[in-house]
């Protein structure tokens, strides 16, 4: 994923873009770059951060960058941002999004006179620098950014830092937010809208979708209206998103806590007298002695769980962050797993002789929550409850760059349905596996509590899903549960 911050002031600008851009940190682990602009140009700084925290990487930068306005990033992939020099004049630019269609651009910005693009090691062109050929195809940055929405197969939000002040262009559906914030004598630019709060900055406005702004210390001047239709990022709630965030008016904690009652609600649904549903193993109804999630995109929903099911709500284990704050590194799958499972301590006394009911956010491989799962059965659990808080990952993500599977089959449904189906899989089947009403999709589901030794295991499904989060369907991206665009 990635994730940006800008800021453009009547004051020097640098300690609310360091802190703003800091607070996207959870968004990304590779890169991390600033850009500003002021009296000396524009400077610029990119460091590595897959070892150590964006903060620390920049604390010498921030006493030597000086300017009124810049923008910040934090990559999973590209290091950013670049700096242009164009026919359009000089820029920054960072971007947040996928590009699908890569050679046909990189094909057609070579036809139209591009010389060369700057190899990345691993041999891909930087996605930043080929948005930023796109633009400058055009006749003015507006137009060029219009261009790239139209252009680009996938989703690309962009924010260029000129000498006028920020322009902000969200991807054309809306799949990732874009939130502006105001204070005296200055505005800021945002993915997260909990980024600047602690700053002193309150909200001002969120773009919507392909709308494009030009923000200065002055105000904000909307230069290109926006799109009827959006698809924003379901998974955003789910999981990405940080817990203070709101999107479209909608918070991620909250709507946490509301996914967590509905899994209760449907359990408890399922039977009589306070029935939890139904153990696969024993086909007895269950009562688990605690509910818990697997920190931490899960814990809010394990709340929602407890609130509404009445049972407690306990953390049988604990994330040790001193060394490891963050999830997402490092980028080795197998080290991943290591990780994941070294920071996980466990407390005995609330996992010995215990019945455990586990809300993860979900389920991709199932490589983490399965060693997650045995380290409970060795630690001494009775039972391990699955309640996976969104559906079965059936398709990787076409629109965003949240996920590092190189293939579908790194799911664990697909490897599943393939080895049910055989390679012949259809639109039409995979349809049916996505449906929870269907046998394929109950029989999908008890092949994954088996092989990864869960007692029992019921997926969120997608209506209840778009419930808890609230906003219409339609304007809602599902597509990794659905396959529908």
């Amino acid at each position: 994923m990635g994730g940006f911050f800008g800021v453009t002031s009547k004051e020097d600008c640098v300690m609310d873009l360091f802190f703003g851009t800091d607070y996207h940190s959870h968004l990304g682990t590779r890169r991390g770059g600033m850009a500003v602009y002021g009296a000396n140009g524009f400077q610029r700084s990119i460091h590595n951060i897959e070892n150590s925290p964006f903060r620390t990487k920049f604390e010498r930068d921030v006493e030597e960058l000086t300017g009124n306005s810049g923008i910040g990033s934090i990559s999973d992939n590209e290091p950013q941002p670049l700096l242009i020099q164009s026919h359009l004049g000089s820029y920054a630019i960072v971007t947040v999004g996928k590009i699908n269609n890569e050679e046909e651009l990189i094909h057609q910005a070579f036809e139209n006179g591009h010389i060369h693009f700057m190899e990345m090691s691993g041999g891909r062109i930087n996605a930043t620098e080929l948005t930023a050929s796109i633009i400058n195809q055009k006749q003015s940055l507006v137009e060029g950014l219009l261009y790239a929405q139209e252009m680009i197969e996938g989703s690309m939000t962009i924010l260029l830092l000129t000498p006028e002040g920020i322009y902000a262009s969200r991807d054309r559906y809306g799949r990732t937010p874009v939130v502006i914030g105001k204070k005296d004598n200055a505005y800021c630019v945002s993915f997260e809208s909990f980024a600047y709060i602690n700053l002193g900055y309150h909200d001002c406005t969120e773009l919507g979708p392909g709308e494009i702004a030009l923000i200065s210390a002055s105000g904000i001047q909307s230069l290109s209206q926006p799109r009827k239709e959006m698809k924003i990022c379901s998974f955003l709630w789910v999981y990405y998103g940080y817990p203070t965030s709101s999107y479209e008016g909608v918070n991620v904690e909250e709507m946490r806590y509301r996914c967590g009652e509905i899994l209760a609600q449907r359990d408890l649904g399922c039977g009589e007298n306070g029935c939890l549903g139904c153990s696969a193993k024993t086909k007895q109804t269950i009562r688990p002695d605690i509910v818990a999630g697997v920190p931490d995109s899960g814990i809010a929903h394990a709340i929602g769980y407890a609130n509404e099911s009445g049972i407690p709500f306990a953390r049988p284990f604990i994330k040790y962050t001193p060394t490891w704050p963050r999830s997402f590194m490092p980028q080795n799958q197998s080290q991943r797993n290591l990780i994941a499972k070294m920071k996980l301590i466990p407390v005995d006394a609330l996992i010995h002789g215990k019945s455990l009911l586990l809300i993860d956010d979900s389920i991709v491989r199932g490589t983490q929550l399965g060693e997650t799962t045995e380290f409970l059965y060795q630690s001494g659990a009775t039972e391990v409850h699955i309640r996976p808080a969104c559906p079965p990952l059936l398709f990787g993500c076409k629109y965003l760059n949240f996920s590092r599977s190189n293939s579908d089959l790194d799911l664990i449904t697909r490897r599943i349905i393939r080895e049910r189906e055989g390679d012949d899989i259809t639109p039409q089947l995979l349809s049916d596996y996505a449906d929870p009403d269907s046998q394929n999709y109950r029989e999908m589901v008890e092949e994954i509590r088996k092989r990864l030794n869960f007692t029992s295991l019921k997926f969120h499904r997608l209506d209840d899903l778009i419930e808890s989060i609230g906003l219409p369907a339609n304007a809602l991206c599902t597509y990794c549960w659905s396959g529908k665009e």
